[in-house]
Formats: structure tokens, sequence, C-alpha cells
């Protein structure tokens, strides 16, 4: 059978989502203890990789196995959290079809990216803190140009593994969030360091380096030179992935999302 795991984790401790030969990563902490608590090897296939540092308040992976009889989906996310360390959760397991995939199935991603404006001793590996408080409005008159379908070449790492960088956003906007800001940004796909990056050159808006007409052009230039510096992990969390009608059952009880 083939399942769907609802994951949130704090990245701090971890080199990102996807394994990686001798670091600590989120994908191999959920393969160990979904292998020893089902007790055969299990492979997971996440909805998107997030780097060394990023959050998640919702991922979403997939998996095989062939469950005990006596082993009910409660039972099993139960058992998950005991094998697994602190900060990473399992929030939700159902079952899926064979064609449902954790990745492809999904239709949008949404990131946000929290900024603190309060010196806070706990949000120290969660926020990015500024000491001055910048140009929301223009940040977001920028934001705005971000919202449609365009080459965000300009807003990506080099040497990525993408066959291309056309994106179709359908949300960018900062809001009032704890202590601080939120931006949040919702697409079809994402290309690696996009948000980080696009986070980093709003900043500047921000701090009147750029004008909202300058971000303009850095995205519509289609060159990476021209954008600024990424904003630091920390402050980034992968916040929701939709899927396709059907692929994600409506929760049946209150047991799947607690504990």
């Amino acid at each position: 059978m083939r399942y769907f795991i609802h994951l949130a984790y704090d990245g701090t401790s971890y080199c990102g989502w996807q394994v990686q030969l001798g670091v600590p990563t989120v994908q191999a902490a959920l393969n160990q203890a979904l292998s020893q608590v089902l007790r055969q090897p299990v492979h997971s296939l996440g909805s998107g990789r997030t780097d060394a540092g990023v959050h998640a308040s919702h991922q979403v992976a997939h998996f095989e196995a062939e469950l005990p009889a006596d082993m009910t989906l409660d039972l099993l996310r139960y058992r998950l959290n005991r094998a697994l360390p602190p900060d990473v959760r399992a929030i939700r397991l159902h079952e899926v079809s064979q064609q449902a995939n954790a990745r492809f199935s999904a239709e949008a991603r949404t990131y946000e990216y929290f900024v603190s404006l309060r010196p806070d001793p706990f949000r120290r590996d969660q926020a990015l803190y500024l000491d001055r408080a910048p140009d929301v409005a223009a940040m977001n008159e920028a934001a705005a140009y971000l919202v449609g379908q365009f080459d965000f070449t300009a807003f990506s790492k080099v040497k990525g593994s993408e066959t291309h960088y056309v994106c179709y956003l359908t949300e960018a906007g900062w809001h009032a969030g704890p202590d601080g800001l939120v931006f949040r940004i919702r697409a079809n796909r994402f290309v690696r360091g996009m948000v980080r990056l696009v986070v980093g050159t709003l900043l500047d808006v921000g701090r009147g380096k750029l004008t909202p007409t300058e971000f303009q052009q850095i995205l519509l230039r289609q060159q990476r030179i021209s954008a600024s510096g990424a904003a630091p992990a920390k402050g980034l969390y992968l916040s929701r992935v939709e899927y396709e009608p059907g692929v994600v059952p409506e929760a049946n009880s209150t047991s799947e999302t607690t504990n």
C-alpha cells in the first residue's frame, strides 16, 4: 500500500530535507523511524526539498509498506512520533492510490517567511530579526509584480537541476505577523533558492535600496546577478502543500492532528 504522511519539523539541526551521505537530514530521520517501527526497509519521497535550516509546518511525503494486521494508522503515527527526533512530528497519515505522488500530484505549495521586529531569544532560529521596520507598502508594491507566470531565473541559485525556471504565482505579499511580519508566497512550483532570494531582494526594497520598479526590472531581466543576497534560512517555512481533488481525504478523526 502507498501512504501519505503529513509532517512538521524544525529544520535548525538538519542539512535540509533530502538524504545526504554523512549529515543529518529530515528525510533520513523519517526513513529510519518508518523502518524501525514497521520492521522493514521503508523509503519516503517528499513533496519538495527544503534547504539546510529551513522549517516546515506542512511537508508531505509518500512511502510504500505492508502494515501488520493490528497496526492502525493512528497507532502507526503514535509510534512514529516516539521514534522520530523531537524536532520532527508526524501530523497525519492516510492511504492513497498507487498513482498518487507526494511531489508530482501537488498542485500548489505555499511558503512563509517570518521577520521579527522585537528581539526574542525563543525565535532566534525561527525568524529573521530586524532592528528597524522596513517599508511594507513598498515591499508589497514590489511583490505584486511577482503574481502571474514569469521566468524566475533572476531568483534562482546557480547550477540548479531545473530544466526551466517558469513558475505561476497566485499570491505574494507581506502581512502583519507575531511581533513582526510574514511574507506569504504561493505557486504551482518553485525553483531552487527562489523564496529566500525573493525575500532578500524585497527586504532591500523595504530598506530603500531598490524601488518597486527596479525590483520588477530584476525579475524581467532574468539575470541572477541582478538580485540581492538570499535571506537567512531560519525565517523560512514550507507551510502548505495542496493536491489534486481526491488525493487527500477529509480528516475523519481529531486524533489525526494531535499527539
